[in-house]
C-alpha cells in the first residue's frame, strides 16, 4: 500500500492544495487481537440502521445513511481524520488545476465550530483580515453547528469573483464580526525573499509544497548574490503546514547532521527516521525563526528541529501544536479515508502534540505606532545648531535610513527585533572567532 505522509488539515485554497498524493488500494495486515469483530456492537447498528430505514419521517437513501455513519466514525477519532467521498477525493486528487475558487485558510474543527488554524499569505483571507484562531460560526446565513468540516469546506468553495460572508468569533472582540470574502484562484507563492539590510536576509515560507526546499535554496542562493549573509530570518508566522518532505528538506538546509524528525505509529510503514546530510547553506550564519500561533505541523518540525539542534533562535509566540501525520487511503469505491496513523517527534524526542513549540525568546505582536516612535526618538550631538562639522567629512546616519528601520517596526514589530538579534549575534560571533 503506497501512503503519502501529511502533516495538516485542511488548506481551503478552494481544492486542497499542497497534498502529492500516492495512494493505492491496501488492505491492513491484521494482527490476531484484532480478529476479533464486535458482531454484538454490528447488530446494534443494523438494528438502529433498520428503524431508521422504516421510521424516520421520511425516506433516507442508503448511501447516504452509511456514509453519514462512517464520517462519524471518522469525525470522532481526531480533528483530522475524515471521510473523502468520490467528488471530495477528486477535488483532493485535481491539486493546483485552478478548477475551484476559494479563500485561502487552513481550517479545523472545534467545539462544533470551524477554526482558522491560519490564514494564507496573499489569499483574500488574508486580505479581509481573517485571523489565526478565529472561529467560524456562520457560513452566509447557515450556521456551522453541527456541519462536518467537508460540508463547511465545500460551502467556503465556489466560483471565483463569488462573495460569501464569514461570521466569526475573535477573542478580544465584543461580539461577532461579518466579514465579506471574494473568492479567488489561490496560487500560493511558497517561499518569498528580500534583504532587510544589507547581509541580512529573510526567507518567508507560506507553506510546505514539494518545490519547496528547491526554492529555498534558490532563494538562499539569489540572497547570497547581492551580498553575503550575515544573518537571515526565517519567517514561519502562519505557515499551516504541507508535505512533510519539504518540512524535513527546509531543515536540512540548516543542519549539518543528526536528526531531522521521526514518526512512530502502529503499523511498521508508519514509523521512520529522516536525517540531515552534510552541509549548511548558510555556512554557519546566525539564523533566528519567527513562529506564532498559526505555525503548524510542518512549521513545528522545522522549528523544533532548529531548537533541539540549537542551529537557531526561535522567537515570537508558540506554535499551534499539531504533532500528528495524515494518511490518504483509497477504497474499492473511489472514495477514501484521511487517517491520523502517526505522531512525529522532535530529534530529541519532544511530542507538542497539542503543546506546540515554545520560542526560546517570547515576543508579542504589538506593533510600535508613531507615537510611540516618537517616544523613542532620541538626539545626538549631529541635532545641535551650531555643532562642529567632522573632520573626517563623515555625515551622520540620513533621515532615510531611520525612516526605513522605523517603519518596519510599525508594520512589523517582530521581525525588526529579530533583525536587531541577528546583529547582536553577528557581533558576538566575530568577537568569538576575534
Amino acid at each position: 500500500m503506497l501512503q503519502n505522509l501529511r502533516t495538516s488539515t485542511w488548506f481551503l485554497s478552494g481544492i486542497l492544495l499542497g497534498l502529492s498524493l500516492a495512494v493505492g488500494h491496501g488492505v491492513y495486515a491484521l494482527k490476531d487481537d484484532d480478529r476479533n469483530i464486535p458482531f454484538e456492537d454490528l447488530q446494534a447498528f443494523t438494528e438502529v440502521f433498520s428503524k431508521v430505514k422504516s421510521d424516520y419521517v421520511e425516506p433516507v437513501d442508503d448511501k447516504k445513511l452509511i456514509e453519514d455513519a462512517i464520517r462519524g466514525m471518522l469525525n470522532g477519532l481526531d480533528p483530522h481524520s475524515a471521510f473523502l467521498n468520490t467528488s471530495e477525493f477528486s477535488d483532493l486528487k485535481i491539486g493546483t488545476t485552478g478548477q475551484f475558487g476559494g479563500l485561502g485558510i487552513e481550517v479545523g474543527m472545534e467545539n462544533g465550530f470551524v477554526k482558522v488554524i491560519s490564514p494564507i499569505d496573499d489569499t483574500p483571507a488574508s486580505r479581509a483580515g481573517i485571523q489565526a484562531s478565529d472561529l467560524i460560526i456562520k457560513l452566509d446565513d447557515r450556521s456551522v453547528k453541527g456541519m462536518t468540516l467537508n460540508e463547511a469546506v465545500k460551502i467556503m468553495r465556489g466560483q471565483p469573483n463569488t462573495d460569501i460572508d464569514l461570521t466569526i468569533v475573535r477573542e478580544g472582540e465584543p461580539g461577532p464580526l461579518v466579514i465579506k470574502i471574494t473568492r479567488e484562484i489561490i496560487r500560493v507563492k511558497s517561499v518569498k525573499n528580500r534583504m532587510l539590510e544589507p547581509g541580512y536576509g529573510y526567507i518567508r515560507i507560506t507553506n510546505f509544497q514539494s518545490r519547496t526546499t528547491t526554492d529555498l535554496l534558490k532563494a538562499i542562493s539569489d540572497l547570497q548574490k547581492e551580498a553575503k549573509l550575515k544573518g537571515m530570518v526565517l519567517d514561519l508566522r502562519n505557515n499551516p503546514g504541507g508535505v512533510l518532505n519539504g518540512a524535513v528538506g527546509v531543515s536540512d538546509a540548516f543542519i549539518n547532521d543528526g536528526l531531522i524528525v521521526y514518526t512512530e505509529g502502529r503499523l511498521d510503514d508508519s514509523s521512520h527516521r529522516y536525517l540531515a546530510t552534510p552541509g549548511d547553506s548558510l555556512n554557519g550564519a546566525p539564523l533566528v525563526v519567527l513562529i506564532n500561533g498559526g505555525s503548524a505541523s510542518a512549521s513545528e518540525i522545522v522549528a523544533g528541529a532548529v531548537q533541539d539542534h540549537k542551529r537557531g533562535i526561535i522567537m515570537g509566540t508558540k506554535s499551534f501544536g499539531k504533532g500528528s501525520v495524515q494518511t490518504i487511503q483509497e477504497l474499492r469505491n473511489g472514495s477514501a479515508v484521511k487517517l491520523t496513523t502517526a505522531r512525529y517527534f522532535t530529534p530529541s524526542g519532544r511530542s507538542i502534540q497539542a503543546t506546540g513549540i515554545e520560542p526560546d525568546i517570547k515576543l508579542s505582536t504589538v506593533k510600535l505606532s508613531k507615537n510611540d516612535q516618537k517616544d523613542r526618538q532620541t538626539y545626538s550631538e549631529s541635532d545641535l545648531e551650531g555643532r562642529l562639522s567632522n573632520p573626517n567629512g563623515e555625515d551622520s546616519v540620513g533621515d532615510d535610513e531611520k525612516t526605513d528601520q522605523d517603519k518596519l517596526a510599525e508594520t512589523d514589530f517582530q521581525l525588526y527585533e529579530a533583525l536587531n538579534l541577528l546583529k547582536g549575534l553577528t557581533i558576538l560571533s566575530s568577537i568569538s572567532k576575534g
